[in-house]
């Protein structure tokens, strides 16, 4: 009898896949630091609409949000080299456009991606701090530096949490893509096993209990950073209040 479907596989594809996670875990970490960087500067320039930057950061926000994730890091796999040899030409630099890591393709593209939505949440977050807050910071001599730093940042931070968390558990399972920039993740990984036996459906599955299983993971950290904040926030209140 054909043996169509093997749920063993399922769990022992599992710990083959492991040797590929550390890339995957690598991809997401480091371009969500890099997206929440870029998207503090990018939601900055939001809230403070210089003449020149601003309606270059709206475009790029819009353009990224409006396009899917796959056409970017096709566009960022290609366009990349293609812009260094134009560098080249115009400047005569000499760039060299091969030994440029996979790796920091899909960096590129997810972090762009991924700054474009975080922006959005900590510009909300930002502005939802109330303003008399800001100007008794100011009323004391605070820097607008200090006041980001000491005040904005730690209010807004609780409001923007659950978002950044599910940005994070996006980008995550956005990895899944960065094998269109020849980087070998645990998708990859993945398809490669999977092609020696032809056993996909087996392995997709076991793909899904991993990424589950991570994001499960990632969602519990976030949920207890959050309930510590609250926490925080009611006693630094209470105090007040006394």
């Amino acid at each position: 009898m054909l043996n169509v479907f093997d749920w063993r596989l399922i769990f022992t594809n599992i710990p083959k896949l492991m040797k590929y996670l550390p890339v995957t875990l690598e991809v997401a970490v480091l371009s969500y630091l890099l997206s929440l960087i870029t998207g503090l500067l990018v939601a900055m320039v939001k809230i403070r609409k210089p003449r020149i930057l601003y309606p270059l950061v709206c475009f790029y926000v819009s353009f990224t949000r409006g396009t899917p994730i796959l056409v970017q890091l096709y566009a960022t796999y290609f366009g990349l080299p293609m812009i260094l040899q134009l560098i080249n030409y115009k400047f005569g630099t000499s760039f060299s456009t091969g030994f440029i890591p996979n790796i920091v393709f899909a960096l590129v593209a997810l972090t762009m991606n991924d700054a474009a939505y975080s922006s959005e949440y900590i510009r909300a977050s930002i502005e939802s701090v109330d303003k008399g807050q800001r100007e008794a910071a100011y009323s004391i001599g605070m820097t607008n530096l200090q006041t980001l730093k000491r005040i904005i940042i730690p209010e807004a931070l609780v409001v923007a949490l659950p978002s950044l968390g599910n940005s994070l558990i996006s980008l995550i399972k956005g990895t899944s893509l960065v094998f269109t920039c020849a980087v070998v993740d645990i998708t990859a990984g993945g398809r490669l096993i999977a092609g020696r036996n032809y056993r996909y459906f087996e392995m997709y599955l076991s793909l899904a209990i991993v990424y589950w299983i991570i994001t499960f993971i990632v969602s519990r950290v976030f949920a207890f950073f959050e309930r510590k904040l609250k926490c925080n926030e009611r006693e630094v209140l209470a105090d007040d209040r006394n």
